[in-house]
């Protein structure tokens, strides 16, 4: 898991100017690299996970957008073991960002507007 994590770290650092088009999967899921030990333990997220959720939150600007971040949380939320979901269904709220679907792998993500 160490390298998984250094890994998602490295393609975060890379990913950190958000370009003025929506973030691509591998983005947002190497964005959520510094939430994971919030998302498998609990407790408070990182400044720099919410900073991430932020950022995400900020370039979904169409729909469109925001369908294609649904599609890319949901499927890091089944691709990472370990995940809580009652926690990853927190994470905005703890990160005081409004996302207008909820993080889960049950999530409907073409039902998002």
């Amino acid at each position: 898991m160490a390298g998984t994590l250094a890994k998602l770290a490295c393609v975060l650092v890379m990913c950190m100017v958000v370009a003025e088009a929506a973030m691509t999967c591998n983005q947002i899921q190497g964005g959520m690299a510094p939430c994971l030990g919030y998302l498998t333990k609990g407790g408070i997220p990182s400044a720099g996970c919410c900073t991430n959720l932020r950022n995400m939150v900020n370039s979904a600007r169409t729909t469109a957008d925001r369908k294609n971040a649904c599609k890319c949380l949901k499927a890091a939320a089944a691709k990472f073991q370990g995940i809580n979901p009652t926690n990853a269904a927190k994470l905005p709220s703890n990160c005081k960002v409004n996302i207008p679907y909820k993080i889960s792998v049950s999530t409907n993500c073409a039902s998002v507007k």
